[in-house]
């Protein structure tokens, strides 16, 4: 053998396939999709994340999203897109996205499986990274 003998081309490993952080049930698609066509101004979809606070010593965020950040994780389901703050992305993992409406009151709900506790009121959670 001499030094020009081709060798055969290395190939690296696929990347293994990312979990979908959040899914979304048909009322949550359905409320996504009606908030979008009657915001104020033009949005890509919802933000969704983390905040530290409240009884339990964290609470959910959901606020417009005008445009789709470097670092957001982008989950597109049922027609909708969710862009979820990459600080919450452990903590979200494997959440349905739910929306509840009643005589008394509207609301995302969050079925997390990483969800330790939460409080008496309602507005905060207790939550671990998930265990990948």
């Amino acid at each position: 053998m001499n030094d020009m003998t081709p060798t055969a081309p290395v190939s690296k490993p696929k990347p293994r396939p990312r979990p979908q952080v959040m899914k979304l049930t048909e009322a949550a698609a359905e409320r996504i999709t009606e908030l979008t066509k009657r915001a104020d101004s033009e949005i890509v979809g919802l933000r969704v994340g983390i905040k530290n606070g409240g009884c339990a010593g964290q609470s959910y965020t959901v606020e417009y999203a005008h445009e789709v950040r470097p670092t957001d994780e982008v989950v597109e389901d049922r027609g909708v897109k969710i862009l979820v703050d990459p600080k919450a992305v452990l903590f979200l993992l494997g959440t349905e996205m739910d929306y509840k409406a009643d005589k008394m009151q509207a609301q995302f709900i969050f079925n997390n499986p990483n969800q330790v506790s939460a409080c008496g009121c309602g507005e905060s959670v207790q939550l671990t990274p998930a265990k990948v």
